[in-house]
């Protein structure tokens, strides 16, 4: 019972760190859709070089005092994301 206990507690640290580290990041990617009424924005981020970016695009909520008026569907953005209780949250959009 103390082993899973311990590991357990490790994969939760674990979890909490990588999440937090991933928060902070600055992303970049192409914004593939637009909800105002939802404020809503579906992203898909950009990969490295050599990686495969072909991927499906993620949806975000977007921060109460952050404006989607100057964001369209194919807009490249610089942005920054959180997520808390699992509903990812942009914290910062920027057009690139």
């Amino acid at each position: 019972m103390k082993i899973a206990k311990i590991i357990f507690v490790g994969t939760a640290a674990l979890v909490i760190i990588s999440s937090a580290a991933w928060a902070e990041q600055a992303l970049t990617g192409t914004v593939t859709k637009v909800d105002r009424i939802n404020r809503t924005v579906a992203i898909q981020k950009s990969g490295a070089i050599g990686t495969n970016t072909g991927g499906a695009a993620e949806e975000f909520k977007a921060q109460q005092d952050l404006s989607l008026d100057t964001v369209h569907a194919g807009d490249k953005v610089t942005f920054s994301a959180a997520e808390t209780s699992g509903i990812k949250t942009i914290t910062k959009l920027q057009k690139q």
